[in-house]
């Protein structure tokens, strides 16, 4: 296997970049942490990235055994891309990287955000104090995908399925929602302005939007 990067470094932090470093490669890892995707989906989701670029990441990451290709039976029968087991073992890498990040004092704001990127982020931010050991389940309704937040004591799980499975859904741009829980704007304003519908159990709702505070940045 060749890689692109190399730093002549024996330390695995090192190979880590090798494997990871190249632009987009840990953005296209995000988007198949909950499952498998089909190219069009990938674009999709990341539409600053060509076709070109996303296939040539793609190849590289199958080389490097971070991703498998696969193609699903009959009536789809499309060619997915997934994560292996070790590729899904890189969350952490993620969640740590996001949880250094955000407190970046030159993070921009107001840039779009994936449905996939959005729920992780659920993962990582969650703040058990602030849930305070509640147990509740949340759908997602982003356009025809469907997803639900798992939250109890041990933290969160997110997963695909049907939103309206949920105690509470919200239905919208993912966008919408993380300014609803990252910005501070209240769901009713979203829901006047139409960027969001909130069914099912309201107060829940208006509860889980409080549970992912920020971190302040570092002092200078």
């Amino acid at each position: 296997m060749t890689t692109k990067r190399h730093y002549d470094d024996a330390c695995a932090s090192a190979h880590a970049l090798e494997l990871l470093g190249e632009r987009w490669a840990l953005l296209i890892v995000r988007e198949l942490m909950l499952g498998g995707r089909r190219f069009s989906d990938l674009r999709a989701e990341l539409p600053g990235i060509s076709a070109n670029v996303l296939g040539q990441r793609l190849e590289e990451l199958e080389a490097r055994r971070v991703v498998q290709r696969r193609r699903l039976p009959p009536p789809a029968n499309v060619q997915v891309y997934e994560l292996t087991p070790w590729g899904h073992d890189a969350e952490p890498i993620l969640q740590a990287l996001a949880r250094w990040a955000v407190r970046s004092p030159h993070r921009p704001a107001g840039l779009p955000i994936s449905g996939v990127g959005l729920l992780l982020s659920f993962r990582t931010m969650l703040d058990l104090k602030q849930a305070r050991g509640a147990e509740a389940v949340v759908g997602f309704r982003f356009g025809k995908a469907g997803y639900l937040a798992r939250i109890d004591r041990a933290g969160c799980e997110v997963m695909r399925g049907e939103a309206e499975q949920g105690q509470c859904a919200f239905n919208g741009a993912p966008d919408a929602v993380a300014m609803a829980v990252y910005g501070g704007v209240l769901l009713t304003e979203l829901e006047t302005t139409g960027s969001l519908t909130v069914t099912g159990n309201r107060g829940l709702a208006r509860r889980f939007t409080t549970w992912f505070p920020l971190p302040q940045p570092p002092l200078s």
